[in-house]
């Protein structure tokens, strides 16, 4: 298949909705972003590279994080892990104290928020650098080093993220938090902080469409473990929009509030979209339109 020609067609398809939405203003660092910025990679599991648009332009991959951490959490932790954060769709805001409360300060997924900040926490004990492992990693499966953090971004999250402190000190008074609450939010910020290009978080998720084997031919997850997360990628990967997102695209997905989702074609290839204007639910409207037009020009989906 030629690839750069179908994702030449796609950008061509969807500059009528670049520039729609609203970027993230609740993160201030987010808000001077310029939401007519696009860009699309494709990195198919051999380690070619095709891409469109500002595909090597960094963005702050915010939420995209959370698919990362719960893999090198998974790999280290097994099993042992789902008794702390649940698998299961939450149907409610990603960052929603209500439903947590229910469900006695264990989160639904580790996707929202509060699953992600568990996932963290366990991380950290683990590794005793959560944010070093991850960027660390993501260095190594991009193939470039320069990926870091933005002190930036990491500082206006810190700055802002009162409903993030809320939540870790609530499920902290359910027990369900090992590390001190200051030192696991710090971590989080961090991570959600990082850099990265299209072309970086292509190659960087293709771990996934390997089923779990990583760049260097080493073995991160079972492929028992990769479907895993794969399978709550498809379900929770997209805030409260995941039914919408498996409609209209049908593959594993994960998007973050910087503008940028990233999806997985499994025995294929890692895909990755950035435009920054998000719709309500906090995905990127040019993002979801790319990839709804790239599986339906190509039938490359998991249905």
């Amino acid at each position: 298949m030629d690839y750069q020609a179908v994702l030449s067609e796609v950008w061509d398809a969807v500059r009528p909705v670049v520039g729609q939405g609203r970027v993230a203003t609740y993160i201030p660092a987010l808000a001077a972003v310029d939401p007519r910025r696009f860009g699309m990679a494709l990195a198919t599991v051999e380690g070619d590279v095709y891409g469109v648009g500002d595909w090597r332009e960094p963005f702050s991959i915010q939420s995209i994080s959370k698919v990362f951490t719960l893999a090198l959490t998974l790999a280290r932790d097994g099993d042992a892990l789902w008794k702390r954060v649940g698998k299961e769709p939450s149907g409610n805001p990603f960052n929603s104290l209500v439903q947590l409360e229910y469900e006695q300060g264990i989160p639904r997924n580790p996707f929202i928020n509060a699953g992600a900040l568990v996932i963290t926490d366990r991380l950290q004990r683990l590794t005793g650098d959560a944010r070093g492992t991850l960027r660390d990693f993501l260095r190594a499966e991009s193939g470039n080093p320069s990926v870091d953090f933005d002190p930036v971004i990491a500082a206006s999250e810190a700055d802002h993220g009162h409903r993030n402190r809320a939540l870790a000190h609530f499920m902290a008074s359910y027990g369900n938090m090992e590390g001190a609450v200051p030192e696991v939010l710090e971590h989080y910020f961090w991570q959600c902080s990082l850099a990265m290009s299209c072309a970086d978080l292509a190659r960087a998720c293709g771990f996934l469409a390997r089923h779990g084997q990583r760049a260097d031919g080493s073995r991160l997850l079972t492929r028992s473990q990769a479907k895993q997360v794969n399978a709550v990628m498809l379900t929770c990967g997209t805030y409260d929009a995941a039914g919408e997102f498996a409609y209209r695209v049908g593959l594993p997905g994960k998007s973050g509030v910087g503008g940028g989702i990233i999806a997985v074609i499994p025995n294929r290839c890692g895909l990755c979209v950035w435009s920054p204007g998000l719709d309500a639910r906090g995905n990127s409207v040019a993002g979801v339109e790319a990839l709804d037009r790239f599986t339906t020009l190509t039938g490359l989906s998991i249905f």
